[in-house]
């Protein structure tokens, strides 16, 4: 008999449960209405011992915070932790910071994957006078997608076909100063790898696990390279979405974990096969009708759509460092791999930053080719869209023979000196965003060269590694 009776949920109530939270979001029910039915939920359900409440910093590391159910219900209001222990938020004279807790976002977790009697909220960072803290960009977005409903009755959204590698042993980031190389879990490929092998195991659990946390999957498949996987699922508004790129990633590494590996998503592991990105379709919406897809323009795009992408195009330069936020992203530029590094816009060029995906009426959108996996999936969304809508036309035609930068030192000098990114960003977060990303660079070589070092893997900002990060 067993002395514990926590919460665990088939498969199919789970996604029941996790659909309904998302229809409460995308029909934007009132957040108090929302607060309110979660609060009577968690009070009435015993099962339940705990919530993880987590939040992103600025470089897009998730962090977590188990908090006892009953002291939540009592203290939910009135929840503080040490901003200066966060890379990019609070300096130490100012640590304090309170953590709010965005109640829509709320998910139940397969119990056989995370364990039984927890649920998971998104949280969001607020400062000492009430204020969304301007580090947290998840706070940014949610504010951006609201404004724009409200001014224009735009819906933002987007559907990312987000990349990995499945790695044998447990911690294999941590464990690579040591090793020196990355070991495959398969070596098989697309499409054909056989349903027992390791990876097609991960993958099912992965996506059993989305689809029962509200994902709607499309398709999963192991991908080009060796032990790469890319599960995917259809889009959503822009906020829900980039939450959920949190999700996959966490949801990937415990299964992961579970099965003695680790899912990867360094843009670029392994010296001499294709890496990982993160393609990201965008389309924007008003009362149901899709503003990209016009059928008399060429391509079916819009003037509307065509214009989103001359503006990302037109700053492409300054926003790189935040879709290539890493030393190693920079391999995946490669243009000997399939890199999307020509800044310029095609149907059917896979080298093309941007491309234009045959669409119709519902499916009409852009897909932008250079985002990593690493990124922080709250600053590119909502860069990318804030540029879409707002950023400038170029003036004159556009060179259709610029190039992305092929190395880190040069995106954060563009990006430093944008005015642009300022006027989006705020100079204190543009600054800041830079310096973290200049610690990194400086503690790998100045030079890629053709194969990958120890460094830009130990270093990178989604490799914990605590002893190592502490002497930042």
């Amino acid at each position: 008999m067993s002395l514990r009776s926590f919460l665990e949920l088939p498969y199919s109530e789970l996604e029941e449960l996790n659909l309904a939270a998302k229809k409460q979001r995308l029909d934007r029910v009132s957040p108090d209405t929302i607060r309110e039915d979660r609060l009577k939920y968690l009070a009435q359900e015993t099962r339940i011992k705990a919530v993880t409440v987590c939040f992103v910093d600025l470089e897009g590391r998730l962090h977590m915070l188990d908090y006892d159910k009953k002291f939540l219900l009592k203290s939910y209001d009135n929840l503080t932790f040490d901003g200066s222990s966060i890379r990019g938020f609070s300096a130490l004279a100012e640590s304090d910071l309170r953590l709010g807790i965005d109640w829509a976002a709320f998910y139940w977790l397969p119990a056989d994957v995370f364990g039984p009697g927890k649920v998971f909220v998104f949280g969001e960072v607020i400062d000492k006078d009430g204020t969304p803290y301007h580090a947290d960009i998840r706070s940014r977005l949610k504010a951006y997608t609201k404004e724009l409903f409200e001014k224009e009755g735009y819906t933002l959204n987007v559907a990312n076909e987000i990349e990995g590698f499945l790695f044998k042993g447990l911690h294999a980031e941590q464990e690579y100063a040591r090793t020196g190389k990355f070991e495959f879990a398969s070596e098989g490929g697309y499409y054909h790898t056989l349903p027992g092998d390791g990876i097609r195991l991960f993958i099912d659990t992965v996506a059993e696990a989305q689809r029962a946390m509200g994902f709607e999957n499309e398709k999963d498949h192991p991908e080009v390279a060796p032990s790469q996987f890319e599960i995917n699922y259809s889009y959503s508004e822009a906020g829900i979405a980039a939450d959920q790129i949190i999700l996959y990633k966490l949801i990937a590494r415990q299964v992961a974990r579970n099965m003695g590996m680790t899912a990867s998503f360094l843009p670029k592991p392994v010296t001499g096969v294709n890496g990982s990105g993160m393609h990201t379709n965008m389309s924007i919406s008003k009362g149901g009708t899709n503003l990209f897809h016009d059928p008399s323009k060429e391509h079916g795009l819009s003037d509307f759509g065509q214009d989103a992408i001359k503006r990302i195009l037109n700053a492409a330069l300054d926003i790189c460092l935040v879709l290539n936020p890493s030393v190693n992203a920079y391999r995946r530029l490669d243009p000997n791999y399939e890199a999307p590094n020509q800044i310029k816009s095609s149907p059917v060029d896979r080298g093309s930053m941007i491309r234009i995906p045959l669409g119709n009426s519902k499916s009409q959108r852009i897909e932008v080719r250079s985002v990593a996996p690493d990124v922080n999936p709250y600053l590119s969304t909502f860069l990318l869209f804030k540029t879409a809508v707002e950023g400038a036309l170029p003036t004159t035609k556009l060179n259709p023979n610029r190039i992305l930068p092929d190395n880190i030192y040069d995106a954060i000098s563009l990006f430093n000196r944008s005015s642009y990114v300022k006027s989006v960003l705020g100079a204190e977060v543009q600054a800041k965003y830079a310096e973290l990303k200049l610690d990194s660079a400086h503690r790998c070589p100045r030079l890629l060269g053709d194969f990958i070092k120890v460094a830009e893997i130990q270093y990178h900002h989604e490799v914990y590694n605590q002893q190592l990060w502490k002497h930042f």
